[in-house]
């Protein structure tokens, strides 16, 4: 029987995955694109993906008592992983403090001195991973450990996002490599073959 994780993998082949010429926000332009929202908003792809980054979260030992990202792309994992967890809280973090009300820029979940886990949901320079790992700390969070769900392994990405995470670790549950091949995969077989020709 297939793990969650095999099966988030499969879901973001099937729904997230696009091949193609594709703009991306960091400027620059990619033969692939992916949207992982239509999966982590999916009914299945939500749960798989909070059962897949709560296991990697008690598989590291990190023992948070919150998590949180960089809104929008960072949101529906929070909710995922709070929401299977039945025990970790949530905290979304504005791009820009509220210019109303209590001009907060963390919403949610706070708690100063409190271990928690940035997540992220695609990381190409990791800017927005970086925002919020900045914001975390500023507030006063203790950041235990950083999370993407899919790296698309940029030149910079990867250094960038370990530098600012540092002394916490930096990972990624896939990487855009493994979501080409499976998307791969999953056309190859669901192609019908062509027919034989007989001489």
């Amino acid at each position: 029987m297939a793990s969650s994780r095999q099966k988030l993998l499969s879901t973001l082949a099937q729904k997230s995955f696009r091949l193609g010429q594709f703009k991306l926000s960091s400027g620059g332009t990619s033969d692939y694109y992916i949207d992982c929202r239509t999966t982590t908003l999916d009914a299945k792809g939500s749960r798989l993906t909070g059962e897949v980054f709560l296991e990697e979260i008690h598989k590291r030992a990190w023992n948070p008592v919150a998590l949180g990202g960089l809104t929008m792309g960072a949101d529906p994992i929070v909710v995922a992983v709070s929401v299977v967890s039945g025990e970790l809280n949530g905290f979304l973090v504005r791009k820009a403090e509220k210019q109303h009300g209590t001009g907060q820029r963390i919403e949610g979940f706070r708690e100063k001195g409190a271990r928690v886990v940035i997540v992220d949901d695609v990381c190409t320079t990791g800017a927005s991973t970086i925002q919020a790992i900045a914001a975390a700390r500023e507030f006063g969070f203790n950041v235990v450990g950083v999370m993407c769900l899919v790296e698309r392994e940029e030149t910079q990405g990867r250094p960038d996002v370990e530098k600012a995470a540092s002394p916490a670790p930096f990972i990624s549950i896939f990487t855009a490599i493994d979501v080409r091949k499976a998307h791969i995969q999953q056309n190859e077989e669901t192609s019908p073959g062509m027919p034989a020709i007989n001489s």
